[in-house]
């Protein structure tokens, strides 16, 4: 199966409209189906590349996590085989979607990642990698980490409350609930986190530039996964208790 090209942040008139339209009908479907509350807004940056981290529960969550902005475009990074239907992958890719290989590691998706980020744009990136069940949030896949320590942006964390009992494992159809959203505080990438050696350039004005020449470290990974999966929870926990009151 041939991947598709990239598509470039500047987007083309027709892959304009073509991902208003697609989105509106998400966030349509979203709200008849999962009516329910968005908080911490505020908390999404209006410039510059970030992470966006969902907790992943459920089938719907992209059609959730498509409610948190309208004015920025989100990029998804989106498994490999939905481009085995051509209509599907022509939609996804007009949309800014890309695949990922999620058999093992996948050097191309990650460099694809760090261009969107980089060129200023917002990643949707499930960090648990696969849907899970419950409420704890754990074993987050490093590529979120490193990606934020590697260009500097910021990890979004974004609690999902109710997906899951919206539509379960082993469900064919979703079902009517509400399914509230919690947008947590950024977790910033330090400088500091990267490996030594690096010192120097560290008080360069080109902080990109400085980022690009550093080793990403394991233990600043590992460092960084923690914080991330901490602030995961926190608005996961937070979404499902917004349920309750």
């Amino acid at each position: 199966m041939s991947r598709p090209q990239f598509s470039p942040t500047r987007l083309t008139v027709s892959e304009r409209v073509v991902y208003h339209l697609v989105r509106t009908i998400a966030v349509g479907l979203s709200r008849l189906y999962f009516p329910g509350s968005v908080k911490g807004r505020e908390n999404l940056p209006m410039v510059g590349g970030c992470i966006v981290a969902p907790v992943h529960r459920s089938y719907v969550d992209w059609l959730i996590v498509a409610r948190i902005t309208r004015a920025r475009r989100l990029r998804y990074i989106v498994k490999e085989e939905v481009w085995k239907s051509k209509l599907i992958g022509r939609v996804l890719e007009a949309c800014g979607c890309f695949p990922v290989n999620r058999s093992g590691a996948d050097r191309e998706a990650l460099e694809r990642c760090r261009r969107v980020l980089e060129d200023g744009e917002v990643l949707v990136m499930f960090p648990e990698g696969t849907r899970r069940s419950g409420p704890v949030v754990e074993d987050l896949k490093d590529g979120l980490a490193y990606l934020s320590l590697r260009t500097g942006a910021p990890i979004i964390p974004v609690g999902i409350g109710g997906s899951e009992r919206a539509m379960p494992r082993g469900s064919r159809f979703p079902r009517p609930r509400r399914v509230n959203v919690v947008i947590g505080p950024p977790v910033a990438a330090p400088l500091s986190s990267l490996a030594a050696g690096d010192d120097e350039a560290a008080g360069s004005a080109d902080r990109a530039a400085v980022r690009r020449r550093a080793r990403v470290g394991r233990a600043a990974v590992t460092e960084q996964s923690l914080r991330a999966t901490k602030a995961v929870q926190q608005a996961f926990d937070a979404a499902e208790s917004s349920l309750r009151n």
